[in-house]
């Protein structure tokens, strides 16, 4: 067995930095509304978030965020 990582595959590795984004510092879709809500992106969902957005701005994700 060897003991370094895999380097084929991205799991192993944390997402840098200028990858990330969260909360409302910067600009996020209705995408990234539904999936920071744990939900899957179906119209729905979508539907559902932009309504949100809508009513809430963002505070909206602020409120899913830690």
């Amino acid at each position: 067995m060897n003991a370094e990582p895999d380097k084929t595959s991205p799991g192993d590795f944390p997402t840098p930095d200028r990858l990330l984004h969260a909360g409302s510092e910067g600009e996020f879709t209705a995408e990234d509304l539904v999936l920071a809500s744990g939900r899957d992106v179906t119209p729905k969902n979508l539907a559902w978030a932009e309504r949100r957005m809508a009513e809430k701005g963002r505070a909206s994700m602020d409120e899913l965020l830690p």
